[in-house]
């Protein structure tokens, strides 16, 4: 058998993996410090598009089956032949949800805005635009909900008919905060906001009571 030359006397190994990891950590740290800094400055001017994009999206995707589950089971109609007003049964389900998608909005939208830059002097503007629109959203989301409830397609025809309706309330989110940003007067397009609301308010309701009575007839 071969032996090995004896070779120098075995001594301490060197701690590479702590000084590996030592290094990436720094790494990871400088990298997220420099590229933190440009991403809120860029973010910002977007920022106020962002928020209600997210706020869109959060309204739209449950509204393919806010009424789907009762008109299948047939709850829907019991709830109609118990003589409850349609209308009511509507503004239930619409304030249902706001409370699942609204609400939660609202308390995610303040870290959001910090993350993307937005002063801290907006986020008042922000919250009140936010608690408006979103209501604005529930409502003609509901609405059109209602009126294409139990059409074929209805999930492709629900986008194309609440869009349209729901964009104004969009501009003038966005608009208040971008405002607000800057400088200028947001006021008035919280004012044109709240009007939105409160012309949405009776009327949404009983246009979603109209469909409900149309799709269990």
């Amino acid at each position: 058998m071969r032996r090995r030359p004896p070779g120098p006397a075995a001594g301490p190994a060197p701690r590479r993996g702590h000084a590996g990891r030592g290094s990436l950590l720094y790494l990871n740290r400088y990298t997220v410090s420099a590229c933190s800094r440009p991403l809120a400055r860029t973010a910002a001017p977007h920022a106020p598009g962002i928020i209600w994009v997210c706020a869109l999206l959060a309204a739209l995707l449950p509204l393919d089956r806010l009424f789907g589950a009762e008109l299948e089971d047939g709850s829907l109609d019991q709830l109609l032949l118990l003589g409850l007003p349609p209308s009511l049964v509507a503004l239930a389900k619409i304030t249902a949800h706001w409370l699942t998608t609204g609400v939660p909005l609202l308390l995610a939208a303040v870290p959001l805005a910090i993350m993307l830059g937005l002063p801290t002097a907006t986020l008042p503007i922000l919250l009140a635009g936010l608690l408006l629109g979103s209501m604005v959203l529930s409502l003609i989301g509901g609405m059109g909900a209602s009126i294409v409830l139990g059409a074929r397609r209805g999930g492709v025809l629900l986008p194309l008919l609440v869009l349209p309706l729901i964009t104004p309330a969009l501009i003038f989110g966005a608009a208040a905060i971008d405002a607000a940003r800057t400088g200028l007067p947001w006021a008035p397009d919280l004012e044109l906001l709240g009007a939105f609301l409160a012309a949405a308010i009776p009327l949404c309701p009983l246009a979603a009571g109209a469909g409900l009575r149309a799709a269990v007839e």
